[in-house]
C-alpha cells in the first residue's frame, strides 16, 4: 500500500485560510438548542447527509434493528456526541475535508481535538496512509510431549494450503494470509492471520479460525490432548509487547509539518517547545513502561468508537501507538503518529445502528469499501488530539481549559 502513496497523494496548499475553516461551522458554540441546531444544520448541509436519529427527531421503534448487538435489552446509554472540523486529510483512500462526530462525557475533549483539527487545516491537512493490515486468531494446543508436537507439525504445515477453501465455507471476506507457530514446552500457538475485507474482523476470524481447528482434530494423524481456539495470545482487547512487530486490524500512520506562525496563531506556543516537552514526556512513557510513546490516543478513539459504532474494548489495544514530534530545520514542527492495531470497520458490528451509521455517513464511511478510508480520517483526527494536546502542557494552558471546559457551572 505504501508503494502507492507518492501516486495518489494530493498536492497540499502550504497554508490556508483560518477564515476557510471558520466559515464552515460558523455557529453558536455554546451548548444551547441554538447553537446544536445550528451546527446540525450546518453539517447537514455541508455533508448531504441527514441525522434524524443523531439529533433526535426520530425515535428507535424498530428493535429489530437491535438484533446480535444487544442481549437482555432495556434501553439505551444517550452518551453527548460533537463535531469537529473540517478534517483535511490527503491519504490513498481520505481525501478532503470532514466532520468527524466524537461522543465523550468529558468536557474539553471536543474543543481540543477541534483545535487540533484547525491548526493541521491551517496548515495544508494531514497526509495519512494505511501501510498494512491483518486480523489474528490464535489457536493453542497442548501435546504430552515435544515429540508429539513436532509429529503434528510435520502433518500440519504441508496441508495449510487447504485451509483457505476452510475459510471461504464460512465467510464471504475473510482470508486466510499467512499462519505462524510457536512452541512453547508441550503446547503449541498457531498464529492464523488474516484479512477481513471491510469489517473489523473479531467474530469472523474466530468462527474460520473454529473450523480450522475442527477440521485439524478430525484428520490429524497426531492428536492434541486439548485445545482452544483462542490462546491469549493474539492480543485481543490488550495492549501487548508484540503490539509493534506485526499489525492487528490496520497498520496507520500520519504526518503534518505546522508553519510556526500556525503554531503561534492556534496552538498558542512554539515549535520548540512543543519538541521539548515531547521529549520529556516520552522519556516519561518509558519510565512507567508503557507500550508505546503517545499522549491521549484512548480519548479520541474512545469517542470516535462510540459514535460509529466499533467494538469499544479494542480501544484498549489500538492506543498503543507511537508520536512523534520534532522542530524542522526551518524551524516549523513536524509531528507523526503510528497506529499498528487499529481495529475498526465500516460494515458489521454496531456499525449499522442507527445514530452510528449516521455518524459513519456523515465521514462518508459506512459500507464496502470504506474501511481503510476510516482508518486514514482515525489517523489524522488523533494526530490532531496530540498537537493540541501537546501544545497545552507546553504552554501551561492544560489545567485553565479543563477549569473552563471540563467542570460543572452547576
Amino acid at each position: 500500500m505504501i508503494s502507492q502513496y507518492g501516486e495518489h497523494l494530493h498536492e497540499k496548499n502550504n497554508v490556508l485560510t483560518e477564515k476557510g475553516f471558520s466559515n464552515r461551522l460558523n455557529t453558536d458554540t455554546r451548548i444551547n438548542a441554538k447553537g446544536r441546531d445550528e451546527r446540525i444544520t450546518a453539517v447537514e448541509s455541508v455533508t448531504g447527509k441527514k441525522i434524524n436519529f443523531l439529533n433526535g427527531r426520530h425515535a428507535l421503534n424498530d428493535l429489530s434493528l437491535l438484533e446480535g448487538n444487544i442481549e437482555n435489552y432495556i434501553g439505551m446509554t444517550s452518551v453527548p456526541t460533537g463535531v469537529i472540523g473540517p478534517v483535511l486529510v490527503t491519504g490513498i483512500d481520505a481525501h478532503g475535508e470532514f466532520y468527524v462526530p466524537l461522543a465523550t462525557s468529558e468536557g474539553a475533549l471536543v474543543a481540543s481535538f477541534h483545535r487540533g483539527a484547525k491548526a493541521c487545516y491551517l496548515a495544508g491537512g494531514a497526509s495519512a496512509v494505511c501501510t498494512n493490515e491483518a486480523v489474528q486468531r490464535c489457536p493453542v494446543f497442548k501435546f504430552e510431549n515435544l515429540a508429539a508436537l513436532g509429529g503434528f507439525l510435520a502433518w500440519l504445515f504441508p496441508n495449510i494450503d487447504g485451509f483457505s477453501d476452510i475459510v471461504a465455507q464460512n465467510s464471504r471476506y475473510a482470508k486466510l494470509l499467512d499462519v505462524k507457530a510457536n512452541i512453547e514446552g508441550n503446547h503449541l500457538t498457531l498464529v492464523f492471520d488474516y484479512q477481513t475485507g471491510d469489517a473489523s474482523g473479531q467474530n469472523m476470524v474466530t468462527l474460520c479460525t473454529d473450523a480450522i481447528c475442527r477440521y485439524i482434530m478430525e484428520h490429524s494423524p497426531v492428536k492434541p490432548l486439548s485445545w482452544y481456539v483462542e490462546g491469549n495470545f493474539s492480543g485481543d482487547k490488550k495492549a501487548t509487547a508484540v503490539s509493534f512487530t506485526h499489525v492487528r486490524g490496520k497498520k496507520v500512520t500520519a504526518e503534518i509539518a505546522l508553519p510556526k506562525q500556525v503554531v503561534a496563531d492556534v496552538l498558542k506556543t512554539t515549535p520548540q517547545a512543543i519538541a521539548d516537552y515531547w521529549c520529556a514526556s516520552t522519556i516519561g512513557a518509558i519510565q512507567s513502561g508503557a507500550i508505546g510513546a503517545q499522549g491521549h490516543y484512548a480519548n479520541g478513539l474512545a469517542a470516535l468508537f462510540l459514535a460509529t459504532g466499533q467494538d469499544v474494548a479494542c480501544v484498549a489495544e489500538a492506543a498503543t501507538g507511537i508520536t512523534r514530534m520534532e522542530c524542522g530545520a526551518t524551524g516549523d514542527l513536524y509531528a507523526s503518529i503510528t497506529l499498528p492495531n487499529l481495529i475498526v470497520g465500516t460494515v458489521g458490528g454496531g456499525t449499522g445502528l442507527p445514530t452510528q451509521r449516521e455518524c459513519l455517513e456523515m465521514m462518508d464511511c459506512y459500507g464496502p469499501g470504506k474501511a481503510n478510508k476510516f482508518a486514514e480520517i482515525c489517523a489524522a483526527v488523533l494526530l490532531a488530539g496530540e498537537l493540541s494536546i501537546a501544545a497545552a502542557l507546553a504552554a501551561g494552558h492544560f489545567s485553565a481549559a479543563h477549569k473552563n471546559l471540563g467542570r460543572k457551572t452547576q
